[in-house]
């Protein structure tokens, strides 16, 4: 008998209630390697997520019964790390702050198009890096296989989007990084529109990273972008 272990692909959990768009998203997460769950409401998805412990976790804004928004809060309540993608059909400065404070990692607009939603899929199921590969800035070091930030030895645990900005952020120390950079390097996918989605994002890293007794490490440089340095 053998002794071989197969290794599974990455399982995506995707909670939809519109059966045509469930279809289409489970085709081609199939076609791309990845492994599709899918639940029609939030209670099957909330029981699937602490079941399965998916890789990804996508959940529609407009569930029945229950919004996306409130589905995410509580997996995040339940202890859930894994990363969340909401699907919106608008883009409002107060659907992005919500979608944050839910403990969202991310969010993708309407209409569905394959080839833009599958480049963010890939952007969090990227394989891990080695286990001790750091970034380090002052006081601040950033562990890129645990995904998470020590700041004078207090763990920061991130979300996925933080832990990208951060990253970049500290890729280029010193740097004046603009919002089109940012944009760019950090989303990896067309991003329509004016937004202030990297203000809420910095607002939020600024929180977790700096306390009133340290230094501020996140400069903003009006009217261009945001650099990494010590004041």
């Amino acid at each position: 008998m053998s002794n071989v272990t197969l290794e599974r692909n990455p399982s995506v959990l995707f909670i939809e209630s519109d059966p045509v768009l469930a279809h289409q998203v489970s085709l081609d997460l199939k076609e791309s390697g990845y492994e599709p769950v899918l639940a029609t409401d939030s209670k099957t998805g909330l029981d699937k997520a602490i079941e399965l412990q998916p890789a990804l976790i996508i959940i529609d804004r407009m569930l029945a019964g229950e919004s996306g928004i409130e589905l995410c809060a509580q997996l995040r309540t339940k202890g859930n790390r894994a990363p969340v993608v909401l699907l919106m059909a608008r883009d409002t400065i107060e659907d992005r702050v919500a979608c944050l404070e839910a403990g969202a990692d991310d969010y993708f607009l309407k209409p569905y198009r394959s080839e833009d939603f599958l480049r963010l899929v890939r952007i969090y199921l990227q394989p891990e890096t080695s286990p001790t590969e750091q970034l380090r800035f002052g006081d601040l070091v950033l562990e890129l296989a645990t995904r998470r930030a020590l700041r004078n030895g207090r763990t920061i645990e991130l979300t996925m989007k933080e832990f990208e900005l951060l990253k970049f952020l500290m890729e280029h120390p010193r740097e004046v990084l603009t919002r089109d950079q940012i944009l760019e390097n950090v989303w990896g996918y067309d991003f329509m529109g004016e937004s202030n989605v990297i203000e809420v994002y910095i607002r939020y890293l600024r929180l977790k990273i700096e306390d009133e007794t340290q230094k501020r490490l996140i400069q903003t440089v009006r009217g261009v972008g945001y650099v990494l340095r010590e004041t």
